[in-house]
């Protein structure tokens, strides 16, 4: 059963900002902000090798994110899900994302020798809509 609706599709297709929870090793939560596209049945974003959030998800790969309508804050998704890693694409899937956000072809804030990996989020739970 497809957790995403189409209401949830569309407003994670839009470029709204989302909000990653991920869990540190100590038990601290970890919040980042992250671009997020939708593949029609995962939540994805981007992500480098060796950032906090990327060794937060490698050792635990529960996760929680948010999204609010940048226009109507009572237009959201909160959901809870399990991440997977994908490197194959990474690269033209952050310039994608540059596109969609910034309206630059390619992702402006590379750093040399960086690893760019794409952050599959599966849904297990649907927490609630503003």
């Amino acid at each position: 059963m497809a957790i995403l609706s189409e209401e949830d599709l569309a407003l994670l297709g839009e470029p709204q900002l989302a909000h990653v929870a991920t869990i540190e090793a100590d038990g601290t939560p970890h919040v980042t902000p992250v671009w997020v596209d939708t593949d029609g049945e995962h939540i994805v974003f981007n992500t480098a090798k060796g950032r906090q959030k990327y060794l937060n998800m490698s050792r635990n790969p529960v996760v929680a994110v948010s999204v609010a309508d940048k226009a109507d804050d009572f237009r959201t998704l909160w959901i809870k899900g399990t991440v997977e890693f994908v490197t194959e694409g990474a690269d033209e899937h952050i310039d994608r994302m540059a596109k969609k956000y910034l309206g630059q072809d390619t992702y402006p804030w590379r750093r040399p020798g960086e690893e760019r990996v794409i952050v599959r989020v599966t849904p297990t739970e649907k927490l609630g809509r503003g």
